[in-house]
């Protein structure tokens, strides 16, 4: 199976192409081009014409203090402004490769070689990029999408189970919000760790093409786009206090649970939801796939987590900016004012949330 389709964005038409065999085509035809890597990739891009810049993928490296020495890597190696940078590696990486080709001489022409489950199933479109700065997560970022994107499907064989059940998170969320009938082909394809490839392939071309929605109609997260940042506010404070220890889309599948459990806990009944139901029996056997998760809880400081909750760049001085599910099963944005009583309900979500996974 193949496919491939465009993506419409204010800086152009960037094409996304998936297919089995792509890493090694992609990676033989880099004439002229400069490599950005994940180090783990090493030993597969030993003997390329250029030079690859090898990084670790990790949140450290994924800051505003690490930029400059990277930039300046760049620069040795003779980049200008009309060199292709070509990123290889998950979603940390896709942040590094797509925040310095934004700045670097006010912008480089870049394409991306996703190769994790989350990767190929949402962050490689959209172009956003988001750094760390400091302890705070995501602090900043650019938009910056790349000329291409280049799935192969075959580079997961070998990813730990958390991490491809970190990605199946994501992909179950994006088709949530896009809707019953999204939601609904994404389940057929019967999303599991040991899954076929031809049906995690349906998967990826499905939570694309579910995602490319969002991001055609709103590019710049103004109103839209904004659905997909559901879990994402309890599941930021969640990975930070874990100190990463979380995986990004494990701590994502958390938040969703949060939002649920804070809904039920203000006397919104979406558990009652079969939609609803059915997300939540696929987050629980995706998120029970972390190794020492239970471990990874008890750990917790829930003031931490609160604290970080509290800092998502989302919250406005008098609002808690939320993201909600109906007794519908539409995922909605609220503003709550900031009140003791709300506060409490916050903690208590995130608390009932453990619990739940931990006994």
């Amino acid at each position: 199976m193949s496919a491939s389709f465009d993506i419409t964005a204010s800086t152009g038409v960037y094409r996304v192409t998936i297919a089995s065999g792509l890493f090694s085509e992609t990676v033989a035809n880099l004439d002229g081009a400069q490599m950005l890597a994940d180090i783990f990739f090493k030993d597969r891009l030993a003997g390329q014409a250029c030079d690859p810049i090898l990084i670790e993928a990790s949140e450290t490296e994924k800051s505003l203090d690490r930029s400059p020495a990277l930039i300046e890597r760049m620069r040795a190696q003779g980049m200008n402004r009309q060199s292709l940078l070509v990123a290889v590696g998950g979603g940390i990486i896709q942040d590094i490769s797509a925040f310095v080709a934004s700045v670097y001489m006010r912008g480089l022409t870049w394409s991306y070689v996703p190769t994790t489950v989350l990767a190929m199933v949402d962050s490689c479109i959209g172009g956003k990029s988001s750094i760390n700065v400091g302890p705070y997560k995501n602090l900043i970022g650019t938009y910056h999408p790349p000329r291409d994107i280049y799935i192969d499907p075959t580079l997961v064989k070998t990813l730990p189970g958390d991490q491809f059940a970190s990605g199946l998170i994501e992909a179950a969320k994006i088709c949530f919000c896009h809707g019953t009938d999204s939601f609904a082909r994404h389940l057929s394809y019967e999303p599991a760790l040991a899954m076929p490839a031809e049906a995690f392939e349906k998967v990826v071309v499905n939570s694309l093409l579910a995602k490319k929605h969002f991001i055609e109609v709103d590019e710049f997260d103004q109103k839209e786009r904004l659905l997909l940042n559901f879990g994402h506010t309890f599941g930021h404070a969640l990975e930070g206090a874990s100190h990463f220890g979380i995986p990004h889309g494990i701590a994502v599948g958390l938040g969703i649970e949060c939002s649920l459990a804070f809904q039920s806990q203000r006397g919104v009944q979406v558990q009652q939801c079969g939609k609803v139901q059915q997300l939540q029996q696929h987050l629980s056997e995706m998120i029970k796939t972390l190794p020492g998760l239970q471990q990874q809880l008890h750990a917790l400081d829930i003031t931490e987590v609160v604290e970080r909750f509290a800092s998502d760049k989302k919250h406005t001085r008098e609002h808690w900016v939320l993201l909600l599910v109906s007794e519908e099963g539409q995922v909605c944005l609220e503003k709550l004012p900031r009140t003791q009583d709300l506060d409490r309900g916050i903690r208590r979500a995130i608390q009932t949330t453990i619990e739940t996974y931990t006994h």
